[in-house]
């Protein structure tokens, strides 16, 4: 058993493997799904995830648009990157250099939790230059506001602490835990979605790479750039995430007046995966809207 997740093992039967290929960009072996024709649009998932999260909504989205979805450094089946590849900054200017090599331009992005400040990023560092940003669930302010810093430094410490993300993959990758885990963000997803988690958890580089993220990411100078965001943004809000409580979009909007809230009854941190056709449809309509009035 080894510590990364391996394609022919746990990728033998992954979501949309179709579309799958290796793609070397900023000196790192990345796993990304290309699918569909049209107007680019840039999937990127949140913290622990991987590309196995848009399973059902990539499908609805490729009949409209070329979907590009990758595994961000560290996560999934994408190699592990250095500590500095794990800052926001990092990861930003690492997927600049993957959609390079691929040569697609994203016209529109849709990003989830994490994924949406990887997203915001890039928008505001030039790396991209698309008409809409829709933020699923968003994670754009510091976790936990006042208890930031001690967030930081804790997963700090235990990014540094070698046998940590193995301990986690241990308990982690059992079913019934990844589960519980999920369900604690206010989401209830298929079974076979809870196995794809599974397997990944139970990787403890998949684990490190998130490990190291919460540790290395500092939100405040994006939420400080954000004013300049020239990209419309939508901030879809699932009104049970426990994860990213729904009041955090409105920080977000008090910031950039121009973003839009558009809230999802019932729905938990994972509502793309909860209810894909509608995510989809989402999407589709406001990137519609989007060009019309461009």
């Amino acid at each position: 058993m080894t510590d990364r997740p391996a394609w022919d093992r746990e990728g033998r039967d992954w979501p949309n493997r179709a579309h799958s290929r290796f793609v070397a960009a900023a000196g790192l072996r990345w796993h990304v799904q290309v699918a569909g024709r049209g107007p680019v649009l840039l999937l990127l998932h949140g913290t622990a995830a991987a590309t196995h999260s848009w399973r059902d909504l990539l499908p609805r989205l490729a009949e409209r648009f070329t979907v590009v979805a990758p595994d961000l450094p560290g996560h999934g089946f994408t190699a592990p990157p250095s500590a500095q590849g794990l800052t926001l900054q990092g990861m930003a200017a690492a997927t600049r250099a993957l959609l390079e090599v691929l040569d697609l331009r994203p016209e529109v992005v849709a990003a989830h939790s994490a994924g949406a400040a990887v997203a915001l990023r890039m928008a505001l560092d030039g790396a991209i230059d698309p008409r809409l940003i829709v933020a699923l669930n968003g994670a754009l302010t510091p976790m936990g506001r006042e208890n930031a810093d001690f967030f930081t430094r804790t997963a700090k410490l235990l990014a540094g602490l070698p046998f940590v993300p193995r301990l986690f993959a241990w308990g982690a990758g059992n079913t019934g835990v990844a589960n519980r885990l999920l369900r604690d963000t206010g989401s209830t997803i298929s079974a076979e979605g809870v196995e794809f988690y599974t397997r990944l958890l139970r990787k403890p580089t998949h684990l490190a790479a998130a490990l190291g993220m919460m540790a290395a990411w500092d939100l405040r100078p994006l939420l400080r750039d954000l004013p300049r965001l020239r990209a419309t943004l939508v901030l879809v809000v699932g009104t049970n995430d426990r994860a990213v409580p729904a009041a955090e979009a409105e920080r977000v909007r008090a910031i950039l007046p121009a973003a839009r809230i558009h809230p999802m009854p019932g729905l938990g941190h994972l509502a793309h995966e909860e209810r894909p056709e509608e995510v989809a449809r989402l999407i589709a309509d406001l990137a519609e809207a989007a060009r019309a009035a461009a």
